[in-house]
């Protein structure tokens, strides 16, 4: 389950999570608009004992390699072995400050970086070696990175440099299908076993009895998937021309200082069609089909994107809750 960073808010939402089934918590790192991720980890740890924790996603530009390693290996030892780097080349928490997505060569450096601190090695900056001196001491096994990824020269890297990939590709089967042999193909290809490589998917679900009001509540979140399919090196793959319009608008109207609002004006342009193709929204047998198809795709996990940010407490909470008792005993 994804959520935010909301300081004071960490220790409950955890609790929850855990106690109606689910298996891990992801939080959000966009300095501007929550808190803290790795703040609201060690709270979440402190309340939990089998929850799975991770960033979703951290980026590369905010902190450096060894700021980050050190930060999630001790998530790694206050969680006795339960935490996930999640990490993408950068979104929201940059434009923010200004600043554009990591290059991919620039991304690829520092995730080598970031694994070799994570596996207490010495590290290479430029001509001076690096090492995190309590990493390796710790006896905990290896925080494994998961990458977020949107275009082809993403997942391909993610494939050979990461421990998992997150295909930000939206809810339709084909481009996941599209997304999931992409991945399994380049780590084959990079003389790596596919099998040892953990491929989920970002998924923005939202499970209402009335799909008018499911779409509300998802649309800010849709604008997110727009927006990764626009952006240099997303890929629009598999989809139709009417889809490809949106995503293009999306790209020129998208306010960052909106981002994952349903009230955003870029989000109030998304069309009901483009919803109910690239997202999961409706009642709960409709959302258990459409969970059904994309775990044939040959995923091994899904990360669910709910209710958007603005959405009000309650509103957040009830479809969180619905989804965890409605649709997810199935897939048990």
């Amino acid at each position: 389950m994804h959520t935010f960073s909301v300081p004071g808010v960490a220790a409950e939402a955890a609790k929850m999570a855990e106690e109606d089934g689910w298996d891990g918590v992801i939080f959000n790192d966009t300095q501007n608009i929550s808190g803290d991720p790795y703040t609201a980890m060690a709270v979440a740890a402190s309340m939990t004992s089998t929850l799975k924790l991770a960033t979703g996603v951290t980026n590369p530009v905010t902190r450096h390699p060894s700021v980050t390693a050190s930060a999630i290996a001790g998530m790694q030892v206050e969680s006795s072995g339960r935490a996930t780097l999640g990490i993408g080349r950068g979104d929201s928490a940059l434009g923010h400050i200004g600043r554009q997505p990591l290059p991919v060569a620039e991304f690829e450096r520092y995730l080598d970086r970031v694994q070799g601190y994570l596996r207490g090695e010495p590290v290479d900056l430029d001509g001076f070696e690096s090492q995190n001196s309590w990493i390796a001491g710790t006896g905990q096994p290896k925080v494994p990175v998961m990458v977020a990824a949107a275009g082809p020269r993403v997942i391909d890297m993610a494939a050979r440099k990461g421990d998992e990939v997150l295909l930000a590709l939206g809810a339709d089967p084909k481009r996941v299908a599209w997304g999931v042999e992409t991945a399994r193909s380049a780590r084959r290809a990079a003389g790596q076993d596919p099998d040892t490589f953990v491929v989920a998917a970002m998924v923005n679900l939202v499970v209402h009895p009335e799909v008018a009001i499911a779409r509300d509540l998802a649309r800010g979140g849709m604008g997110a998937v727009a927006r990764f399919a626009s952006m240099p090196g997303g890929s629009r793959v598999l989809m139709d021309d009417r889809a490809q319009e949106t995503v293009e608008r999306l790209g020129r109207a998208y306010d960052v200082r909106q981002h994952n609002r349903k009230d955003a004006g870029h989000a109030r342009g998304i069309d009901d069609e483009f919803v109910d193709r690239f997202g999961v929204v409706g009642p709960a047998a409709h959302c258990r089909r459409r969970v059904a198809d994309l775990l044939e795709c040959g995923l091994d996990r899904l990360v669910i994107y709910g209710a958007a940010m603005d959405s009000g407490r309650d509103e957040y909470v009830a479809a969180a809750r619905r989804c965890a008792a409605e649709v997810l005993p199935e897939f048990r």
